[in-house]
């Protein structure tokens, strides 16, 4: 791997390219509070963002807020998002979440990564998606594209999300981490896929250390 001061200045043209490529770019889920947010991204986990949109429009009709998710009955909950993977343990999660938002907090989702941390189903990679798209707090998102590309690109060589996370933290400047994390996720879906990435179609493949490897 090349140097941190070689690492950074990578970081910086293939953010500039990236966000030339995919501008105005934010969250894939649909949302019309912070609160609604926080569920989609806890619904989210290995489950495409599509699913839990289309499941989201009927769970959010019928439990909008904090409050009224807090009393919902499971068994009501786990049908309205069955669709989804892993349904019974993300119904807990989510009804538990909105009880604790509730009792300890108001019913006001909280800025504080240590807060947020309390809440069940909310891992780092959730935290950083409600604080950087609902407060504007810097972040850095570690998914499987991100984890993906991030070693593609020679940024870390590791596997580990939170390892990569406090890596990352070094190499970007904290100005693009919320930002950088995102468009990564795009370009990920679009061309950098996981088993058969478009080299050849890559805007930024000429700053990739896998390119040059194989070329």
């Amino acid at each position: 791997m090349d140097s941190l001061a070689s690492r950074r200045r990578r970081a910086k043209d293939i953010f500039q390219i990236l966000d030339a490529a995919y501008p105005n770019v934010t969250t894939f889920l649909n949302h019309e509070s912070t609160f609604q947010l926080l569920i989609a991204v806890i619904l989210s986990a290995q489950c495409t963002d599509d699913r839990v949109n289309l499941t989201t429009s009927g769970l959010f009709a019928v439990y909008p807020t904090a409050a009224t998710l807090a009393e919902a009955s499971l068994d009501t909950v786990r049908e309205l998002i069955r669709s989804i993977n892993f349904c019974n343990a993300k119904a807990i999660n989510i009804i538990k979440t909105a009880q604790r938002l509730m009792a300890h907090f108001n019913g006001i989702v909280p800025e504080a990564m240590d807060d947020l941390l309390t809440l069940p189903g909310v891992g780092r990679k959730t935290a950083n998606v409600v604080r950087g798209q609902a407060f504007g707090l810097p972040g850095i998102t570690v998914d499987t594209h991100v984890n993906r590309l991030s070693n593609r690109l020679g940024f870390v060589s590791e596997k580990d999300p939170e390892k990569i996370e406090a890596i990352l933290s070094n190499v970007w400047g904290s100005e693009i981490w919320s930002d950088f994390s995102t468009k990564l996720i795009v370009h990920g879906r679009k061309t950098c896929h996981a088993r058969r990435p478009q080299c050849d179609q890559c805007i930024v493949g000429h700053l990739c250390p896998m390119i040059a490897k194989l070329s």
